[in-house]
């Protein structure tokens, strides 16, 4: 029993971590296209933004006639300040949503028939289509993913200037 105790002992309890750094790095998708009928459709996934709103106090602070100038103006700053942050969440949000569609009607073979109908697709096509610079949608498509039909990609993924296949 003791010779048998000492193999045991000598094995390793997680054999697989050898091949892996044991950590599962999990994507969160920022975009969902699902197939509806023959369509596509674009969903923005707002699960990972925070619901942003500005509280009713610091308007009732601004309504009050108690409050100095200097509170007003101050007061005042903050909710343009806030008011600007809002607005920029949700320019963003519109923006990946429009390159998330010029994708779809660009790549409708890939999304149809699979990675062999994948076509060569640069930053300046979308950028045209959507009426963006094309830096806007580089910053939008980095680091985004798309949940599609076909699997989770990388919004980047879909930018290639060529592809390489059997016929070339």
């Amino acid at each position: 029993v003791a010779e048998h105790l000492e193999m045991i002992q000598s094995l390793d309890p997680h054999p697989g971590l050898r091949f892996g750094s044991g950590k599962s790095n999990y994507i969160a998708p920022d975009v969902f296209v699902v197939k509806e009928g023959d369509e596509y459709r674009v969903i923005l996934n707002d699960d990972g933004l925070p619901k942003l709103r500005i509280s009713p106090t610091y308007r009732k602070m601004l309504a009050a006639d108690g409050n100095s100038p200097e509170t007003r103006n101050y007061v005042k700053e903050k909710l343009r300040s806030a008011l600007w942050l809002l607005k920029s969440v949700d320019q963003r949000q519109r923006t990946i949503f429009k390159v998330t569609e010029s994708i779809v009607r660009k790549q409708r073979g890939f999304l149809d028939h699979g990675i062999a109908h994948l076509k060569p697709l640069v930053l300046r096509d979308v950028a045209t289509d959507i009426g963006m610079h094309e830096s806007t949608v580089s910053r939008v498509v980095a680091n985004k993913y798309v949940h599609m039909p076909r699997g989770v990609f990388e919004l980047r993924f879909f930018f290639h200037s060529g592809i390489t296949s059997n016929m070339g």
